[in-house]
């Protein structure tokens, strides 16, 4: 099981991010994710919602995003930020792997500088494959792994095969074949 950072930590963190989101703002990266208005996205360790609030602007009112972490204060900073922006199409999830989001449900999940951290990346990556619609995408991005151990690590198990390489991102299509449930664990 995962455990969140300090609280010092992500205070860091937060501080770090405004930083980097100041030099290259995150909607140029979402760009290359291609999500569309009405959207359902999941944005998979969303720390304080730098990517959660670009995408729901980009999703409008009719779209939804789920921006789930295991620290109490990402959930805490994304709502803030919403409502600063008065966004009301954001829903946060506390948990370190479950979503408790409906089988097929979500139309794109971000997974962005998360996966080096996760004790469990098969478990997190079986999650993603039931909630992602049968046509629905990984936007995978972490600064922290070379590209031939991304791809490695997103496609084993047969879970997601790889679709694009973006300048920033990585787009991953869900395998709809069997695979195998022992090489999620």
């Amino acid at each position: 099981m995962d455990r969140p950072v300090s609280n010092l930590n992500f205070g860091l963190m937060t501080l770090a991010f405004k930083v980097r989101d100041f030099l290259l703002a995150r909607a140029e990266i979402l760009k290359e994710v291609g999500i569309e208005p009405g959207a359902v996205v999941l944005d998979y360790g969303c720390g304080p919602g730098s990517y959660t609030i670009e995408v729901a602007k980009l999703v409008g009112a009719k779209g939804r995003v789920y921006a789930l972490d295991i620290h109490p204060l990402a959930a805490e900073a994304v709502r803030k930020r919403a409502s600063k922006e008065n966004l009301t199409n954001i829903e946060t999830v506390r948990s370190d792997c479950a979503t408790g989001l409906e089988d097929a449900s979500v139309d794109a999940a971000l997974l962005y500088d998360t996966f080096h951290l996760l004790s469990e990346p098969r478990a997190v990556l079986a999650e993603l494959h039931r909630v992602l619609r049968p046509d629905g995408i990984l936007s995978f991005s972490d600064h922290h792994m070379k590209k031939e151990k991304i791809v490695g690590a997103v496609a084993a198990g047969g879970l997601f095969k790889l679709s694009n390489r973006g300048k920033r991102t990585y787009t991953f299509v869900k395998e709809l074949g069997t695979y195998q449930i022992n090489d999620l664990h």
